[in-house]
């Protein structure tokens, strides 16, 4: 009777499939993210922007006049300050007549 061997360890065709598998699966799912994420700071600097356009128009009902700048608004119109931008390098500022909230 023959004694059958029994295996310890992976073949290497065994860890170079498992390789090869993992890396299409990185393939596709990298690139997906990191649109996701550019995607996900787009429309959080459009609803910043949105805000604190509601937040200018209040103001200026309640004030009668335009702020001159966003910290102006203070706590009651933006009771956790003035954002930061999500987008790499740019900040909120007022701009335009009446001032609407731009990303410069």
């Amino acid at each position: 009777m023959k004694k059958s061997r029994k295996r310890s360890a992976f073949s290497l065709l065994e860890l170079l499939a498992v390789v090869v598998i993992l890396g299409i699966i990185a393939a596709v799912v990298v690139p997906r993210v990191t649109t996701s994420a550019d995607k996900a700071k787009a429309e959080v600097n459009n609803y910043n922007i949105a805000a604190m356009n509601s937040a200018v128009e209040r103001y200026y009902v309640d004030e009668g006049t335009w702020p001159s700048a966003l910290t102006d608004l203070g706590t009651d119109y933006l009771p956790d300050g003035v954002p930061d931008c999500p987008l790499a390098g740019k900040t909120y500022a007022l701009s335009g007549t009446p001032p609407r909230v731009v990303a410069e």
